[in-house]
């Protein structure tokens, strides 16, 4: 045979090559190892999504008390607000008991001048004016009950019980009590039968 005589051609595909299963290409290689790659890379990191998982849980948990202490100050807030405006004016009511107290030993004296006469009515209007001021401020008197209440009295002295004052009984009241809304802004001081 001669050079220029031609071989058959064998890079031609038959309709027999066509049929028979064809090696893996590399993208089918590539796309299998990327695949278990993956798998491997999921198993691994399935501890950190459980991690995660528990410290996204452990987060919700702290916002969840962050949220609920917080709205509990603001409601403790609201409260101790409501107090304040509640009782607003208690050291004012307090300071001024003590000179209704000394107008009214001075409304007790025994006077005979005139001019004294007309100083004790002067001091009887103040005295009416004060106590009007604070009766409008819901600052009231403490009523000098029979029975003594350790919350509203105030025992200084005992004296012993006898058939007009049984036993725990105020026999005398020595300074008056005063209350401002609920709140005592003073106890009465009593005597109490004992």
């Amino acid at each position: 045979m001669t050079k220029k005589e031609k071989q058959p051609d064998t890079t031609k595909a038959t309709a027999d090559d066509v049929k028979q299963p064809a090696e893996p290409s590399l993208k089918d290689e590539i796309a299998a190892e990327m695949a278990a790659d993956l798998d491997d890379q999921v198993k691994a990191d399935a501890v950190d999504v459980a991690a995660l998982q528990k410290e996204r849980d452990e987060l919700e948990d702290k916002y969840l008390r962050a949220a609920a202490e917080i709205s509990n100050m603001n409601n403790r807030f609201k409260k101790e607000r409501a107090q304040l405006l509640k009782y607003d004016g208690q050291k004012l009511a307090a300071a001024v008991l003590p000179v209704l107290d000394n107008l009214e030993r001075a409304l007790q004296s025994e006077v005979s001048e005139d001019s004294a006469q007309s100083l004790k009515k002067g001091v009887e209007m103040v005295y009416t004016h004060l106590e009007t001021a604070l009766k409008d401020n819901a600052v009231t008197e403490i009523a000098a009950t029979a029975t003594f209440d350790p919350t509203l009295h105030q025992a200084v002295q005992t004296v012993p019980a006898d058939a007009d004052h049984p036993k725990d009984t105020v026999v005398q009241v020595l300074q008056k009590g005063y209350m401002l809304k609920d709140r005592v802004l003073r106890p009465a001081m009593v005597v109490v039968a004992n």
